[in-house]
């Protein structure tokens, strides 16, 4: 028996993970370099910002391709963010094995140190989660250097609405307000004895591209403004004020009483009340890291959501409830939430909504294909039958107009409007429906069928010869869906219908854009925003973001590696204890520790370039290395990195090209999909890793042993 040296210096497999990830370098942090996918059929091209769009359109028709693939899909099935950092660890870290295998490493060393080292960086790192309580705390606490800001006074309006005394945010909504920049108070609390009191307060959300805010004292003792971007009223307990944002302005007095006539409650038209969103606006800018075009979309959702939870009792933020509808050919600015459910259809079927006339209609749900050749899944056929036709092409005409005639006589008979399917519709059915003045959308998803039979008390069914009176739900009104502007577009090969009803949970996030290939990109990013606060409410915690994480992972990597193993000494850092590693473990720990920290190491240096922090990698790596000194010295690298988070200078550099205008930003980042990509991507390593081990059995082995090959195997 013999097995294939895995230290020979052609690992096919990790090389090809190397490469792979190579392409989604600039993919990552928060200044993320988009690409142009071609698609060479037919020349069109697609604007991607994500691991998921790029490794979709990679060539994987390697092994080790395929299992990538399989790994990313995985973490976006999961929770949506991530994808980057794994697919750039996985690079990192394939490398890093590499490394190991030239020097001899065995690979039952490299897989055992390696697993325990990032179990223990999970472990250290908990030191750096705060909960979603305090996060909110301390992102509506106030106090901040007193050199990051200029000092200035303003006097606000008496007509302002004042909050209670709990520190509050109140989100309205206004359809076209466009507010002069001027000033919005922050909201401020005092919790000094908190174990996370960041002294700082929340600017302006686009680090390095935005104004510097600064603090200014206010004559009133509360106050509160508009934010004309995000149309937040925000309340205000410690008199202070930013000045100097183009993101975040108020309404002076003359000009708030004249336009507050014109805010919506909840896009009904109706006058608005406050709604209390606790800080989630504050916590998901936060989480945005940087990216804050959608954020007005989710401070409007937040908002609806919270008003219907404060009425039900339900989650104030449910992803299940958001679904969007993308629009090519209008203005981003037209991007907004709207209640219900907006979608696309024909021309031909939106002639049908001028007969409804504003009517309740009588809606039914179809869950699966409305085709004459669908079945169920888990349908069997009977055995054992044949059908034999004489004029088999006559009898399947007759037999298709007959299906078709009867599935319409039973929609007539059941008075039946609206009709929303699943899967696919059959094309001369929906023609035929036209005709009746029955409107079919196709391609409709669960959550949204689920949202509707909730309201109407429409059962879903499967086949329409199942069809009974208790099956038509009613109520529900359709209508052409009708921009900021008040009117109904029309986008030529589409028009935008809206159905609605009242107590729908459903809302509908209308991502718009001038440019098609840019479509895919904004719709990336508004569901990894959603998704970042959905999984930092299910959490309950979050990290300290801004590379808090990966330096202290790297800085415990590395006292690791420098310490001897110590069985017998309690107090000294955790043993790798896997009795099959043995003797091995003490002799290569310390390579293997270091070649896992370099991939930390490489994650922040190409973050830090990426956001234009550091001019070049040398440059990022050496104010990586001087943090990693500072903390050391310290004797406590948490402590460290915790004081330099609330400084806001941790993995500053000074010479990037944005470094003179820097604005300082509190940036958290999940906990779970963040910690859960760490292990995935070294679980795909490792496996990749000890696969490449071919065992030979059997006449070959002779062949072998005396080949020119024979020192790329270890017999036994």
């Amino acid at each position: 028996m013999a097995f294939k040296d895995v230290n020979a210096r052609r690992h096919i497999g990790l090389q090809q993970l190397s490469s792979l990830a190579l392409a989604g370098r600039t993919l990552l942090g928060p200044m993320k370099s988009c690409k142009f996918i071609v698609d060479e059929s037919t020349n069109q091209s697609t604007l991607i910002c994500s691991a998921v769009g790029l490794i979709e359109n990679l060539d994987l028709t390697s092994a080790a391709g395929q299992l990538l693939n399989e790994t990313i899909q995985a973490q976006n099935k999961e929770f949506k963010t991530g994808m980057s950092t794994l697919l750039f660890l996985v690079g990192a870290w394939s490398n890093a094995v590499l490394e190991c295998l030239q020097q001899n490493v065995p690979v039952s060393a490299i897989v055992s140190v390696m697993s325990e080292g990032l179990n223990s960086c999970c472990e250290r790192v908990q030191c750096l989660q705060i909960s979603i309580h305090d996060a909110n705390k301390e992102l509506c606490s106030g106090s901040v250097r007193p050199d990051a800001f200029q000092s200035n006074t303003c006097q606000t309006g008496h007509d302002s609405i004042h909050p209670e005394e709990n520190p509050q945010i109140f989100l309205y909504f206004q359809k076209d307000i466009s507010a002069p920049e001027e000033v919005i108070p922050v909201n401020s609390c005092s919790h000094q004895e908190d174990y996370c009191n960041f002294n700082k307060c929340l600017v302006s959300p686009l680090a390095g591209f935005g104004s510097v805010a600064s603090l200014v004292e206010p004559a009133g003792d509360k106050s509160t403004s508009v934010i004309s971007g995000s149309r937040v009223i925000v309340s205000s307990c410690n008199k202070q004020k930013l000045t100097h944002s183009r993101y975040f302005s108020t309404l002076g007095k003359s000009h708030f009483s004249s336009q507050q006539g014109n805010f919506q409650r909840y896009f009904s038209g109706q006058a608005a009340d406050p709604c209390e969103c606790y800080g989630l606006g504050h916590l998901a800018m936060a989480l945005s890291h940087g990216n804050h075009t959608n954020m007005k979309l989710l401070q409007s959702i937040v908002a609806y959501q919270q008003e219907k939870a404060e009425c039900s009792g339900s989650s104030q933020f449910n992803i299940a409830e958001i679904v969007t509808c993308c629009l090519v050919g209008l203005p981003e600015s037209y991007s907004c939430v709207s209640p219900g459910f907006v979608t696309l259809v024909s021309p031909e079927q939106a002639t049908v909504i001028k007969h409804f006339e504003d009517k309740p209609l009588r809606i039914l749900l179809m869950d699966g294909d409305l085709t004459e050749q669908y079945r169920h899944l888990g349908f069997n056929r009977p055995c054992n039958v044949r059908t034999v036709l004489e004029h088999p092409s006559l009898q399947e005409g007759r037999a298709g107009d007959l299906w078709l005639s009867s599935m319409l006589d039973i929609l007539i008979s059941f008075e039946v409007n609206l009709i929303l399917v699943k899967g696919n519709v059959c094309e001369n059915l929906m023609e035929r429906c036209i005709a009746k003045s029955i409107l079919v959308i196709g391609s409709v998803t669960r959550d949204v069928l689920c949202a509707l039979a909730a309201v109407t008390s429409a059962q879903p069914v499967t086949y329409l010869t199942q069809l009974n009176a208790s099956c038509v739900g009613s109520g529900a009104q359709v209508e052409l869906w009708k921009a900021c502007n008040e009117r109904a577009m029309d986008l030529g090969e589409f028009v935008p219908v809206r159905i609605n009803m009242r107590g729908i949970p459903l809302l509908t996030a209308v991502l718009t854009t001038a440019v098609a290939p840019k479509m895919q990109l904004i719709e990336d990013q508004f569901w990894t925003l959603m998704y970042r606060l959905h999984h930092a409410l299910k959490d309950e915690k979050v990290f300290l973001g801004g590379g808090a994480v990966e330096l202290l992972c790297l800085s415990h990597i590395q006292m690791l590696a420098e310490q001897p193993l110590q069985p017998a000494n309690k107090n000294a850092v955790k043993e790798f204890h896997n009795p099959w590693l043995a003797a091995s473990a003490a002799e290569y720990k310390s390579v293997v520790l270091q070649a896992l920290a370099s991939g930390w190491k490489q994650y922040l240096s190409v973050v830090m370039c990426n956001a234009a922090e550091a001019a070049s990698e040398l440059e990022a790596c050496t104010s990586v290395d001087h943090h990693l000194k500072k903390a050391a010295d310290c004797g406590s690298p948490s402590a460290y990195i915790l004081k330099e988070f609330r400084r806001g200078d941790l993995l500053r550099g000074g010479s990037g090209p944005f470094a003179d205008r820097r604005e300082d930003l509190k940036v958290y980042d999940n906990v779970t999909a963040k910690t859960e990509a760490w292990r995935r991507a070294l679980d795909l390593v490792l496996l990749v890793l000890q696969t490449d081990a071919e065992i030979i059995t059997g006449p070959k082995r002779t062949q072998l042993l005396n080949s020119h090959v024979s020192s790329e195997f270890m017999f036994l």
